[in-house]
């Protein structure tokens, strides 16, 4: 018996930035997890990571991250991906400072 998929979204770290991206449904990455593409089957979910792991130029250390569709659109499951949505946590820079964002 095989597991059921569970929606998922490709996810890197912006090269220059280091900034946690998605990928979107445009093939470009967000700083926002609420524009990714929704992955719904395995088989596109692995299409569209490697797809990602040659954009080397770009982002490293991508992978595919379990998420949940909320009201707004794709929410982290996990914490590591609900830290990464949060930017940086050890001074306030980048998303922490624009959205107030408590530390």
């Amino acid at each position: 018996m095989s597991a059921v998929f569970k929606p998922k979204a490709v996810t890197a770290n912006d090269l220059l930035e280091g900034d946690a991206v998605w990928l979107n449904v445009a093939g470009g990455w967000t700083r926002d997890i609420r524009k990714a593409a929704i992955i719904e089957d395995e088989a596109k979910g692995q299409s569209l990571l490697a797809a990602a792991l040659q954009q080397e130029d770009v982002v490293v250390d991508a992978y595919l991250a379990e998420i949940r569709i909320g009201e707004d659109g794709p929410e982290p499951v996990h914490f590591r991906e609900v830290f990464r949505t949060r930017g940086p946590s050890n001074y306030r820079h980048g998303k922490q400072e624009a959205d107030n964002v408590p530390l």
